[in-house]
């Protein structure tokens, strides 16, 4: 039985080669853009899965509310981890992490930046899963400068991984002794280092202080324990350690901080879902976005709900040709349940066509989304093995759902009403379809003007004023090796021609380093103000076009400079002076005298508002930014590249530009942008895909119609226009449902991430609609067109 369903399926399906195209080609479409968006799901809720101890870890937060400031942070004082393992039996061991940015390594006489390094607890051993393949973890990390590397970095420098008790020299002067080689941490991990590096070597982490935040803390419960019950203890455990230095410091008790509404808290945050659900000060790495995941999972099943619907909407066009081979059948006896059976049969292997043709797509496509996407996916033997039962499975839902209803409406059909003529056919009366059709472009509306919206708010983000001026600027790096010529190597660049201007920090708006203090406007420490503090020289604020709007610039010619500090406007406002110039602010025992007020400028994402900013004269040599106004960049380049030759023997001159460096912080958005583009458009293609084949079988139906017409008189324009009017008529409700909904949903998942964005124009939405309504109109104007110019004679011919 099942044998002749396949056989009969197979010669209706062959019969009739242009219905089966569209609807495996629609399918086959839907599936693969299914099927990467699954990949791409799956591989951001993998994320951290690699360790066995998963459920037992946390990293500890710090949240601070203090001077009007309010600060989420993923680090904490380097007190902390000890003090809570000495404290709590609950917890089984604890982990710090210490970022202090990458380093020069030497392999032979060539100096290679490695950025992916870390100051890391012998204990990590014992938290995460790393798996050594030469060493002993219990004491690779005990001692001072000692390194544990990974096997790609072990065959880069030595080629072979049996190298402990081998060196790395950093920096050309810290000799480092490797104790272990571990496999390379899984792409999918919250952090992801080469080195780690033994905390023991940095004095700061034996720091007492209690509030200054600085170190990634984890702590491994033990099974059975509760984390909200231990974290229910820490207000009283941060009360009973650091009350003594809140009143040193701050001249606060806890009691006194609470009933101002200010607070230090400790929370905990599950280490499975930091990737997706963290996004806080100091993180590890580059987190995602769970909005995102919900995002992309709702456009896979509506485009691949679009592709059932064509499957439908055209089997069920189909029912004037299919319902007379159903008549004939049950008048030679065939019951319903083998016509269902039969029709699903139909539908079973156009899916597994279509899966088939779409497995292929993607291992073809892979590589490119990986690039749209910024990810490393790939499709392997053993993954295709384990996912083929899956697949099986998606193959009989998918034509299981999508042939039901036809199958369900052609079984239904009664011999008799065939014979009278009753069946309902062509375009019109077909309300089932009507309604698929406006889901289907209800949805490629939606698309539209999501992707709009995303590139309207890149482009606001690209074009608004932010504070500095960031094109032009020249960023040369590692600017510590310049050791004591660091100052005569900035004065040789300035000196060349095409420089306007240079300045040495390593503080600069598109930078990871920051620097958080807290000053206070009196020496009895009252009245504080949370801020970031960067020291700067005397060419920062011009070198990057930033306004000053009361006071004055640094001078090195004014010896009372060493002590001026220069703050923002936001910082201006939360001390609330009424005339900030020639103020002081205090940081323990300094005092620094105000000498200006510079305009507020994002030196964060723009999804955050400016915080406070302090400036300080001092030597920085981390970067020296360099504006240009060379017409030959290349020339300048590499005139900079000599003269740090010869200031930085050995050293490889590295460098970026501002404007790149800003445009990383949105690469993420970039990507969603591309990614939208590319499911907008598959989910138009697939929706046009059926309203070809619709606009087909409509005019198929109507051809005698068309042919008396035109005997008549009706020119071609009139005919392509009655064809037309009913589908753009579905189209132009789309677009009313649509709208709205993509209105309010881009408002609050996407544009509120956003201190600074872009309202809403009104352009979007009408862009979006007439766009939808060309494309269905060209897309039903070929057939309609098509029947136009055909012979009358040849549709009238029969009657």
């Amino acid at each position: 039985m099942i044998k002749n369903y396949i056989k009969t399926a197979f010669r209706s399906l062959t019969k009739n080669k242009e219905f089966t195209a569209i609807n495996v080609l629609g399918l086959a479409l839907g599936l693969a853009t299914c099927l990467l968006i699954v990949f791409y799901v799956f591989d951001e809720l993998s994320y951290d899965r690699y360790n066995v101890n998963l459920d037992r870890i946390y990293r500890v937060n710090d949240d601070i509310k203090f001077g009007s400031n309010t600060n989420s942070y993923a680090t904490t004082p380097a007190a902390l981890a000890p003090t809570v393992k000495n404290t709590f039996p609950e917890v089984e061991q604890v982990v710090r992490f210490l970022d202090r940015g990458g380093a020069m390594v030497k392999r032979g006489t060539e100096n290679i930046y490695e950025e992916k390094m870390i100051n890391v607890d012998a204990s990590v051993f014992d938290v995460f899963t790393l798996p050594v393949i030469n060493g002993d973890p219990a004491n690779a990390l005990k001692e001072p400068h000692t390194v544990v590397i990974d096997e790609h970095i072990a065959n880069k420098y030595f080629n072979t991984t049996n190298v402990v008790g081998k060196t790395l020299v950093f920096n050309d002067t810290a000799v480092y002794k490797i104790t272990a080689v571990i496999k390379d941490i899984p792409k999918q991990s919250h952090f992801n280092f080469e080195f780690l590096i033994s905390m023991s070597t940095q004095p700061e982490s034996r720091d007492i202080n209690w509030f200054v935040n600085n170190f990634n803390t984890y702590v491994l419960l033990k099974p059975g324990s509760d984390p909200k019950k231990l974290e229910a203890k820490l207000p009283g455990f941060i009360s009973k350690n650091a009350s003594g230095q809140l009143l040193r410091v701050f001249n606060l008790t806890f009691n006194k901080l609470e009933q101002s509404g200010d607070y230090f808290k400790f929370n905990f945050t599950p280490v499975k879902q930091i990737h997706l659900r963290s996004n806080r000060i100091g993180e590890l790495g580059v987190n995602g976005n769970l909005q995102y995941i919900y995002i992309f999972s709702a456009i896979a099943l509506f485009i691949l709900l679009i592709a059932c619907v064509n499957f439908m909407n055209l089997s069920t066009a189909r029912s004037v040709k299919r319902a007379r081979e159903v008549g004939v059948r049950k008048v030679l006896g065939s019951s319903r349940k083998y016509l269902i059976a039969q029709f699903l049969c139909e539908s079973v292997i156009v899916a597994f066509i279509a899966m088939i043709i779409a497995v292929c797509a993607v291992w073809a496509l892979l590589p490119f989304f990986n690039q749209m996407a910024g990810k490393n996916l790939s499709v392997t033997p053993h993954m295709l093995a384990r996912s083929i039962p899956a697949l099986f499975i998606l193959v009989f839902i998918i034509g299981g759902f999508a042939g039901s209803y036809p199958a369900l409406f052609l079984s239904a059909v009664k011999p008799i009403d065939v014979l009278k003529g009753k069946v309902a056919s062509g375009f019109k009366g077909g309300q089932l379809r009507s309604f698929l059709v406006i889901f289907q472009f209800s949805v490629s509306v939606f698309l539209i003007i999501g992707t709009l919206i995303i590139y309207d708010q890149l482009k606001y983000i690209q074009s608004k004023d932010i504070g500095y001026n960031r094109d032009h600027v020249l960023i040369v790096r590692n600017g510590r090796f310049l050791g004591k010529q660091a100052q005569n190597f900035k004065q040789e660049i300035k000196n060349l021609p095409g420089v306007k201007n240079a300045t040495l920090s390593n503080f600069l708006p598109t930078a990871l380093a920051k620097n958080g203090t807290t000053l206070f406007k009196n020496p009895v420490q009252k009245q504080a103000l949370t801020t970031q503090k960067w020291t700067v020289d005397e060419n920062y604020i011009n070198t990057l076009g930033i306004k000053v709007i009361v006071g004055r610039d640094f001078s090195n010619q004014m010896a009372t400079d060493s002590s001026a500090i220069i703050i923002n406007q936001t910082a201006a406002k939360l001390l609330g002076f009424a005339n900030p110039i020639n103020q002081s602010l205090y940081e323990g025992k300094q005092q620094y005298h105000i000498i200006g007020v510079i305009k507020d400028f994002n030196f964060t994402s723009l999804r955050d508002n400016v915080t406070p900013l302090t400036l300080t004269l001092a030597e920085n040599r981390g970067k020296l930014a360099i504006r240009i106004n060379s017409a030959n960049i290349s020339a300048l380049l590499s005139q900079i590249g000599e003269k740090w030759k010869q200031r930085a023997v050995g050293q490889p001159f590295t460098y970026t530009f501002m404007d790149q460096d800003f445009d990383v912080t949105y690469r993420t958005e970039q990507r969603i942008g591309t990614l939208f583009i590319a499911f907008s458009t598959l989910a138009i293609l697939i929706a046009c895909l059926g309203l070809f084949g619709l606009a087909a079988y409509a005019t198929e139906q109507r051809t005698k119609e068309i042919g008396i017409r035109k005997v008549l008189g009706a020119s071609v324009s009139t005919i392509v226009g009655m064809m037309s009017k009913d589908f753009i008529k579905l189209v132009c409700i789309a677009i009313l449902i649509a709208s709205p909904l993509a209105w309010w949903a881009m408002q609050k998942w996407f544009l509120q991430g956003y201190a600074y964005h872009q309202n809403i124009s009104w352009w979007i939405v009408t862009f979006a609609g007439l766009g939808a309504i060309l494309i269905a109109f060209v897309t039903v104007s070929f057939q309609a067109i098509k029947a136009a110019l055909a012979n009358p004679v040849k549709s009238l011919k029969t009657e």
